[in-house]
């Protein structure tokens, strides 16, 4: 019989839906936090349902019932990450709010622990469709935040009139996700300021620019 002192959650609820607060915010809190803590550690294909439940503390019908799955846990976790994520800086240029993107990209990608967490979501999203959807909105939502710094660069004529937000950002970013996901090298400051210098090159020559 599961402890009384553990929290519990008396309606089901899918993945991705929460209340303000009270007993459902704490559940959902404890249980993202357990999910995040062992993606970091094992991955996402020993990812259990019932270890994520003692970890925080929840009954596990309470987690069978919400989440339903490994997957609706990493689908959530997804969601929780892109509310929870820092806004997008404004330091004065085009160029200093790309480094700044950068810069905070590759902070994320070389935490020991965030690290592994992407690790882990990436090889998720490869082999399940609806973690590939979650994590695409998570990207689509940090892109949107983002994309403010690139309006306020072509207003102060910084970049070519009609030049993409979303495709001068990921020019940004690709090339450390490329390193970081496929090829395994090391992400470094070198090489987040060569993405940088590299995009405002492309950006400022009309590349990104819509047709």
């Amino acid at each position: 019989m599961e402890q009384e002192t553990r929290l519990t959650e008396t309606r089901p609820a899918s993945p991705g839906t929460q209340r303000p607060g009270g007993r459902t915010a704490k559940v959902r809190r404890a249980v993202l936090d357990a999910t995040r803590d062992a993606l970091a550690e094992t991955g996402f294909h020993t990812l259990q349902m019932d270890r994520v439940a003692a970890e925080a503390g929840v009954g596990k019908t309470t987690v069978y019932r919400r989440w339903g799955s490994p997957v609706g846990l990493v689908t959530d976790l997804l969601h929780d990450m892109a509310e929870q994520s820092l806004p997008a800086s404004d330091t004065g240029s085009l160029a200093g709010d790309l480094r700044a993107n950068a810069a905070l990209v590759r902070e994320t990608l070389t935490d020991p622990r965030m690290g592994a967490v992407f690790r882990a979501i990436i090889a998720a999203a490869s082999c399940d469709e609806e973690c590939a959807r979650a994590l695409a909105g998570f990207y689509r939502t940090r892109l949107a935040e983002w994309a403010p710094v690139v309006v306020r660069g072509v207003e102060r004529g910084e970049a070519p009139a009609g030049t993409d937000p979303t495709e001068l950002l990921r020019a940004v970013s690709a090339p450390l996700y490329y390193r970081f996901a496929v090829t395994g090298e090391e992400v470094t400051p070198a090489v987040a300021e060569r993405a940088v210098a590299a995009a405002l090159a492309a950006a400022r020559a009309g590349v990104f620019v819509d047709a």
